[in-house]
């Protein structure tokens, strides 16, 4: 494991500087810092109460960052024994118990899923037809009014959901969604 390009650091809540370590694997990107900084300033820089999904957990920095500012549960699906097993001894190095971390394929884990969340984060492998897929899987997860970051390689306008904010930071395009009324 490469440790410097493996590591990712909480940059606010109760887990600021901490670091993360995470393996290799393929297609797995961390969200940078600043734009992490920048939807959890839209977000609001307390999530307390608020239940998050973080639909392809990889190194799980913005699911760590939604438990570090108060998320009362953060569900992580992370597809990849590996890199679930990295999410599950960062919760425990942490002590971060609002956090389950899910093996799951995040398609499956969507139709089969029976909570509601406040918070989803989705953001795929950039080589992939996932997002696409994902989308119209979501409103059953949603609660009323809430919120769903997306991060892709290109920004476009999405059916069905209303855009509120969006953002580029080099070649990360991101924004956040609701659905549409």
């Amino acid at each position: 494991m490469n440790q410097q390009r493996n590591r990712v650091r909480i940059i606010g809540g109760d887990f600021r500087r901490r670091l993360l370590t995470f393996p290799d694997s393929s297609g797995l990107r961390p969200t940078p810092d600043r734009v992490r900084e920048t939807v959890f300033n839209w977000l609001g820089q307390t999530l307390r109460g608020k239940r998050c999904l973080d639909v392809f957990a990889g190194s799980g920095a913005m699911g760590f960052e939604a438990a570090s500012r108060g998320a009362e549960r953060v569900v992580m699906v992370e597809k990849s024994r590996l890199v679930a097993d990295a999410l599950r001894a960062n919760r425990q190095a942490l002590g971060a118990e609002a956090i389950d971390v899910q093996c799951a394929d995040a398609l499956g884990f969507l139709r089969g899923c029976r909570e509601r969340f406040d918070v989803v984060f989705v953001d795929p492998p950039y080589d992939s037809e996932l997002l696409d897929a994902v989308l119209p899987l979501l409103p059953t997860v949603l609660a009323p009014q809430a919120t769903v970051y997306i991060e892709d390689r290109a920004w476009r306008s999405f059916d069905g959901w209303t855009e509120l904010r969006k953002g580029k930071a080099g070649a990360v395009n991101f924004g956040l969604l609701t659905l549409a009324e």
